[in-house]
Formats: C-alpha cells, sequence, structure tokens
C-alpha cells in the first residue's frame, strides 16, 4: 500500500474538488463503514479527494485535517461526524484576602476539570466548557464559589479567599484520645465524625455518649439524658445543635442520644472559658454543627442496627444549593432485639410500667422513637449564605392497664409521651476582607407528657412539661489585623415553660405558665500571636432579665501559651449564670420514667443559678505521646433540693443551697502505628451546701470521687477493633437506722446524708467494625459491639419506700448488663 504525505496530497488540484456527502457515501460503499451525520452541519461542504491507494484510518485522518469537523469511528463500523469541541483556558492567582500572601497548592475546580495552585498562587486549566461554577478551596479558608464565563473575560483571574472563622481557634492536640478527637486552643473538646474512628461498646457514633469519653465527663446512671460534668446536673449543660438550644437529648428516655451523627459533623465539649456569645450552662457547652460546605454530587447512607434503622442524603438543588436529611426509626416496630429489649427493660425498671399496684396488670407494652433532620444550605452569592436547620424527635410508650373490678374486667391504656421541634434560620454575610456578619432566628419546642390510669380508684392523671423558646441573635467579626479579632452581638430569647397537673376525681387541676424574657450584648476579642505560641480569648456578656429587673455581668477568659516546643500551658475562667433547671416534684412523676421536668427561676423559691470557674493546666506531647492535666475548682450557687434527685429524707424538702467541685483530670495517651491506647483518670471533691438542713454540708449526689477510664484501639485501611474498661466510686447514698428504720412518727429513719456509698461501678466493652470497599463511591460497613462484656451488676441508684405492712422496702436500680449489637451500613 503506498503511503502519501499530506504535502503531495495537499498539491491535489483544487479543481477535482467534490462535494463531502457524495465522498461520504463513495467511502461507506469502498469499507463498509457508515457514517452519522447531520445534513444541515455538513451542507454544500466541499473537498478535494484523498488519494484512493489510503487506508481508511489514514482517509479519516485525511478528512479532519482538511474539514472543520471531528470523525469518531465507534467500534460497531459507524463513523460519527460533529463539529469540532473548542478548548478554552482559565488562568487566575490565589491569595490571602487577610495578609495577602499567595495561596500554594489550593484547589481549584471548573466544571469537571481540577488543577492545583503553584508556589506563587498561580493556576491555569484548559477545558470544554466556557462558563460554569469556578470552586477554590484551601485549608483553613472559606471556598470561593461563584459562576465564571470565560467569553466575558481575557485576563487572568485574581481570587481572594478569606479565614476561616476558626483559623484562630487552631488544632493544638489532633487525636486527644482517638483519632477524629482533637483538642482546640479555646480549651473546647472536639469531635469530627467524618474522621471519627471507634469508641470501646460504640458501633454508631453517638454524639453524647461519645463525649463521656472524655476526662471529668460521666453519666451517673449510664444514660444521656444525665450527663455529670464536675459534679453538675444535666440541666447545667447547654446543648447546642447549629446554634439552637435543646430541651432534650436522649432517645429511650436517655439511653441514646437524639441527634443523628450522619447530619451533625462535629460536636465540642467547653467545659470552662466559653465563649461570650454563649449564655446559659453553667456546667458546660455541648456544641453540635452541621456540615458548613455546599456538595456538588449526591452522596447517602443506609444502615440498621438491634436498635434502629437509619437513613441520609447529601445532595445539590442547582449550583448554589445543597440539602441533607437524615431520618431514623426505632425497630420495634419490625422486631424485638436483645437490645431493645435490654433498654426497655432498663428504662421501665422500678416504675409503675414494670410492676402496677396489686391485681393490676399492665399488658400489651409498646415503645416507639424517631428523628429527623434537615439542613439546607443556599450561597447566595460569593459573600452570602442562607441555612435552614430543622430536628424533630419523639419518644412514645403505650402500655395496658387491666384488672377485674366488681367481677368485670375493665381495661384502660396508660401512655407517656416525649417530643422535641426546633428550627432556625441563619443568614451570613461578608461584606468586606474584615467585618462580616450573622443574623440567627429559631424555635425550639419540648413537651412531655403522661396519661396515666388508676383502675382501682376509676381515675385518671394527667401530667404536662412544655418549654417553647425563640431566640433572636446578631453576630459581628471584624478582623483588626490578622491575629486579632473582634466579636460583638445582641442576643434576645423567650422562654416560657408551661407544668400542668389534672386529675379528674376527685377534681383537681394545677396548671401554670411562666416567661422569662433575656436581653444580653457580649463583646469579645480573639488574638493569635504570629508564631502561633500564644493564644487569648478575652470577653463579657452582659445579661438582662427583665422580669425581675436584674442585670447579670459574665466575665469569660481563655489563655493558651506554648512555653517550650512540646509543652503548653492554659488557664480558663468564666461567670455564668442559667434560668431554666429540672426539678422533681415526686419520683413518681410521667409514671416514674421520666421524672424531672423543666422549670423556669422565679428569683425566689427557684434561684437563678449563678457559677464560677477557674481551671488551669499542662499538656505535654511528643513522638506519639500526650500526657494532659487539668486541676479546676467550681462554685454554683441557687440550686435547690428538688433539682438534685434525693431519694433520702430530702426528697420532698425545698431548700435552696449551693456546691462546690474540685478535682484534677489526668490523661495519657500512647500512638504506635494503626495502635491507640488512652487512660484518663479523675478525681472530684464536690459537697452541697444547705443552710436550712440538719446536714449543712454533705457530699454531692454526683461526687464520684475516683474515676478511670481506659483502652486500646487498632485501626487499619478496613477494619477497626476497640476494647476498653470504665471503673469509678460508687455515688453517695443514704441508709436507713439500723434496727430503727422507722420512727415514732411512721416514717423512715434515715441516717446521715450521702454517708455512704454504693459498690464500685465497673464496666468492661469491645466493638468492631469492617469495611468492605465495591466500586467507587460504594462501600459497606459491618459492626459488632457488646456493651458490658461480663456482664456486671452495678447498682447505680437505691432507695427506700414503705410498703403497705409500713415496713421499709429497699428498690435497687440496676445498669444495663451484657448488651450485643450489630450494624450494617451502606454508603453510596
Amino acid at each position: 500500500m503506498i503511503v502519501l504525505s499530506s504535502t503531495s496530497l495537499m498539491g491535489q488540484d483544487e479543481n477535482n474538488q467534490v462535494p463531502l456527502e457524495d465522498l461520504l457515501l463513495q467511502f461507506e460503499k469502498q469499507h463498509g463503514y457508515h457514517f452519522n451525520y447531520d445534513k444541515d452541519l455538513i451542507g454544500k461542504e466541499i473537498i478535494i479527494p484523498p488519494d484512493s491507494n489510503l487506508s481508511f484510518n489514514q482517509a479519516i485522518a485525511y478528512l479532519e485535517k482538511n474539514t472543520a469537523f471531528q470523525f469518531t469511528v465507534t467500534e460497531d463500523n459507524f463513523v460519527l461526524i460533529s463539529e469540532p469541541t473548542k478548548e478554552f483556558r482559565v488562568c487566575g492567582y490565589i491569595q490571602s484576602n487577610v495578609s495577602g500572601e499567595p495561596l500554594a497548592f489550593a484547589n481549584v475546580m471548573f466544571g469537571k476539570k481540577g488543577t492545583t495552585t503553584d508556589k506563587k498562587g498561580y493556576f491555569e486549566l484548559k477545558t470544554n466548557t466556557n462558563s460554569g461554577i469556578l470552586s477554590v478551596t484551601y485549608v483553613g479558608f472559606q471556598t470561593n464559589e461563584f459562576f465564571f464565563d470565560i467569553l466575558s473575560s481575557t485576563a487572568c483571574l485574581d481570587i481572594k479567599l478569606l479565614p476561616k472563622e476558626e483559623t484562630l481557634s487552631e488544632i493544638i492536640i489532633s487525636g486527644f484520645i482517638v483519632q477524629g478527637i482533637d483538642k482546640m486552643k479555646d480549651g473546647g473538646l472536639r469531635i469530627d465524625f467524618s474522621k471519627f474512628s471507634m469508641l470501646p461498646g460504640l458501633i454508631e457514633s453517638d454524639v453524647l455518649q461519645s463525649v463521656q469519653a472524655f476526662p471529668g465527663i460521666q453519666s451517673i446512671n449510664e444514660t444521656v439524658s444525665n450527663i455529670n460534668v464536675r459534679g453538675g446536673t444535666h440541666d447545667q449543660n447547654l446543648i447546642l445543635w447549629d446554634d439552637i438550644k435543646m430541651y432534650q437529648s436522649g432517645h429511650f428516655f436517655g439511653l441514646i442520644s437524639i441527634f443523628n451523627p450522619n447530619i451533625t459533623e462535629k460536636v465540642t465539649l467547653l467545659k470552662n472559658g466559653t465563649s461570650a456569645a454563649y449564655t446559659e450552662g453553667v456546667s458546660s457547652t455541648i456544641a453540635m454543627r452541621t456540615d458548613t460546605e455546599l456538595t456538588d454530587h449526591f452522596t447517602g447512607k443506609i444502615s440498621a442496627s438491634f436498635i434502629d434503622t437509619n437513613g441520609f442524603i447529601d445532595t445539590p438543588i442547582g449550583k448554589k444549593s445543597s440539602v441533607q436529611v437524615a431520618v431514623r426509626k426505632a425497630l420495634s416496630n419490625f422486631a424485638e432485639t436483645p437490645t431493645y429489649d435490654a433498654y426497655f427493660d432498663r428504662i421501665a425498671q422500678n416504675t409503675e410500667v414494670e410492676s402496677n399496684e396489686v391485681n393490676i396488670t399492665n399488658s400489651d407494652k409498646m415503645f416507639d422513637f424517631y428523628d429527623a433532620s434537615l439542613r439546607w444550605l443556599y450561597k447566595i452569592n460569593d459573600k452570602s449564605e442562607l441555612r435552614l436547620n430543622f430536628i424533630g424527635a419523639a419518644n412514645e410508650l403505650v402500655y395496658t392497664e387491666s384488672s377485674i373490678i366488681n367481677t368485670i374486667e375493665r381495661s384502660r391504656e396508660s401512655s407517656l409521651s416525649q417530643n422535641s421541634i426546633a428550627g432556625g434560620l441563619q443568614y451570613k454575610r461578608t461584606w468586606n476582607d474584615r467585618f462580616s456578619t450573622v443574623l440567627q432566628a429559631y424555635n425550639t419546642d419540648y413537651k412531655l407528657q403522661a396519661f396515666n390510669v388508676n383502675l382501682a380508684r376509676s381515675q385518671r392523671f394527667l401530667q404536662e412539661n412544655i418549654v417553647s423558646e425563640t431566640g433572636i441573635r446578631a453576630h459581628a467579626f471584624y478582623n483588626i489585623s490578622d491575629r486579632l479579632e473582634w466579636q460583638n452581638g445582641y442576643h434576645f430569647t423567650e422562654t416560657a415553660v408551661t407544668n400542668l397537673d389534672d386529675v379528674d376525681d376527685p377534681v383537681f387541676r394545677d396548671f401554670f405558665v411562666e416567661v422569662l424574657r433575656t436581653h444580653s450584648v457580649f463583646t469579645q476579642l480573639h488574638f493569635g500571636s504570629h508564631n502561633r505560641k500564644t493564644y487569648l480569648d478575652l470577653g463579657v456578656r452582659y445579661n438582662y432579665l427583665d422580669k425581675f429587673s436584674k442585670s447579670i455581668v459574665e466575665p469569660r477568659i481563655n489563655f493558651n501559651q506554648k512555653i517550650a516546643r512540646d509543652l503548653t500551658f492554659e488557664i480558663q475562667g468564666e461567670l455564668k449564670h442559667q434560668s431554666t433547671s429540672k426539678i422533681i416534684n415526686f419520683q413518681n412523676d410521667f409514671l416514674g420514667i421520666e421524672n424531672r421536668r423543666w422549670q423556669l427561676t422565679d428569683n425566689d423559691s427557684i434561684p437563678i443559678i449563678r457559677s464560677k470557674q477557674i481551671s488551669s493546666g499542662l499538656q505535654f506531647e511528643k513522638k506519639g505521646w500526650l500526657l494532659n492535666v487539668e486541676g479546676y475548682y467550681k462554685y454554683v450557687d441557687g440550686i435547690t433540693t428538688r433539682s438534685q434527685g434525693f431519694t433520702n429524707a430530702y426528697e420532698f424538702v425545698r431548700e435552696k443551697g449551693s456546691y462546690d467541685a474540685y478535682g484534677i483530670d489526668f490523661l495519657l495517651r500512647k500512638r504506635w502505628g494503626g495502635f491507640n491506647f488512652w487512660s484518663s483518670y479523675s478525681y472530684l471533691k464536690s459537697e452541697y451546701t444547705f443552710d436550712a438542713l440538719p446536714e449543712e454540708t454533705f457530699p454531692s449526689n454526683f461526687d464520684t470521687t475516683h474515676s478511670i477510664s481506659s483502652g486500646i484501639s487498632f485501626k487499619s485501611r478496613d477494619l477497626q477493633l476497640a476494647a476498653g474498661f470504665n471503673w469509678r466510686t460508687g455515688r453517695p447514698t443514704t441508709s436507713l437506722v439500723f434496727g430503727n428504720e422507722v420512727d415514732n412518727q411512721g416514717d423512715l429513719n434515715y441516717n446521715t446524708a450521702n454517708a455512704e456509698r454504693l459498690d464500685d461501678y465497673f464496666r468492661f466493652d469491645v466493638s468492631a467494625m469492617y469495611q468492605i470497599r465495591f466500586a467507587t463511591p460504594y462501600t459497606l460497613n459491618l459492626g459488632a459491639s457488646v456493651w458490658n462484656v461480663f456482664d456486671q451488676e452495678n447498682t447505680i441508684n437505691n432507695y427506700y419506700r414503705l410498703n403497705t405492712n409500713r415496713t421499709p422496702q429497699e428498690f435497687v436500680q440496676r445498669s444495663l448488663g451484657i448488651v450485643p449489637n450489630v450494624s450494617i451500613k451502606m454508603n453510596f
């Protein structure tokens, strides 16, 4: 076969030109290929035919070179003719908006094409698309996304990135306990669930179970609705979900968290030195946040365990918006698993659900829970964004009480429900290189309701506790320099609390509503030195409670100093207050399962709770070793006996008092390869002071003097393993006087308050997770865990009651026994 050069081909006589369409018909007969084209596209195109000795592929190459068309040969002997794809060039320089320094290795995406910047912050890429969304991302800076039309611009772009708000709150310790748990320069401990590995006994990343891994934090009764931080009660924790205050924290009436970890990306715990932007929570602040970035592709997760089923999607809506939705529901409607049975028995223990009055039986017990969460993000432009958050959660328990009365069998239904619904709208605006603002409005509603029947007395008892809060927050950020930021803001809240007790026979109704409005302004300075060795957070918050015409000023401080290459010193202090607290009217309120109800301060019998706290610590980190030691002192005034959960002689006493707590938290961690070992120890000394009680000072109900937590984990590419134990001193308890258990008035005769202790608590847990990888992005996670492997019988509470014979009877509340769980999760 003779191959002619292009020069000789082009040298043919132009008078020999023929219509291109005729030439294609000739090629079809000669070579057996079929040409697919638009006749309007070919038009009256003419061309000098190639040499007849050329092969088919050479002839196609000739046509591409001498026409304005693109020829694509397919495997089924078709040739597609189309207009050639044009190529465009996009270039630009990426710089810091604050310092003006070029940002090397920033990621740039335009359509499906991507590249990174060089050392001078310069990028260049070629694309077949002349318009679309150009996205620039860089660690520590806000993502910059905007619509760009190449045809309207001939010069290289000049793009400046703004530092993220958390730039001054940099991580100082990565993997504080395990991967995904970090310590921040503001003193907070943060869990990033997108990087989180595994803790013993947990195969699902339960938000409020996970924070109990931190030193100084535990639950006196193993629930997420009773988390005790440095001797405080659970209601003294401010719980925020995207800056929306939440008054309910648990499903199964406290055994698991209501916050879905699939949509909750980060959770930060602040025990002290809280930002002046926050109020309430005299013991701690637990702040959860959803993802702050738009997604450009669809992702999802579906999972099931012995407790619940769970679904999550994250999907773009156009080019400027994306939405995340997460839903979860109890498995009890489909099957009753060993885990479900263990949880149900735990919440029903020593309550009317478990055992009713003589001759009354309980049957048809049904329990269900669900939650739904939504986050919608809309990038209005490169300077403004809108965020909408919604969360709803519910628990419902129903059972039937039956009895034979006057030879007639009677049955009625008792029920208990706990519901929360909350939503918030946030608008964020970056006005210029230095100034930005955030406006937020939110509403949160909580309702606890019990419908209790008494067949023997033909009586119905209705109880309700409702909290409704509306808040408005304006927050301004001004960068005085690249290392100094000034924050200012205004916060308004209106909180209404309703309590109802309604009996139909005899008719009794106790209904009251309390409303409190609070106006607050705050200011705060954030300083971080250029060498990143010094961090100072100094703020003050002014609160005005209009109902009482009362002003409260609260200074806050957080200081962090690197005093050597591997050694850091820190100190935090704060004054805080809170106007809502949980009280107990009777231990059998709400069927005895949930006996705490929210109450607003009246500035008298229920005082405003005030706290003072200071803490200081050292941390050393080198070659995988971490040693963290922190001492603290906390004083909280304005508590009441009804808020502390007494089950002794002070159960029905209504007195005001205070408590103080001091102690030390110690953590040792070592990493090597894929292994991670940690051990923590906490010492706590906490005492009540009630001037009106016979014992003015005695140990707090939450004074667990010594506690130790230790574990080891392993992580490879696809396998995670974790095992560990928890041990702590038994909680204080009050015994009866031996040999004289009932006094002359026929009442229980108690010894000195909290003079004894329950047996020590011990629990050993294990968990495992294995990931199976399919074609991207599909993965399958298989998990298994065992809580309390040795089935240790831990007593977490006890109390005494007089039975029908007026003799004492002890009631003992046990912790969860051995609880297995398995899970399966598909990521796509």
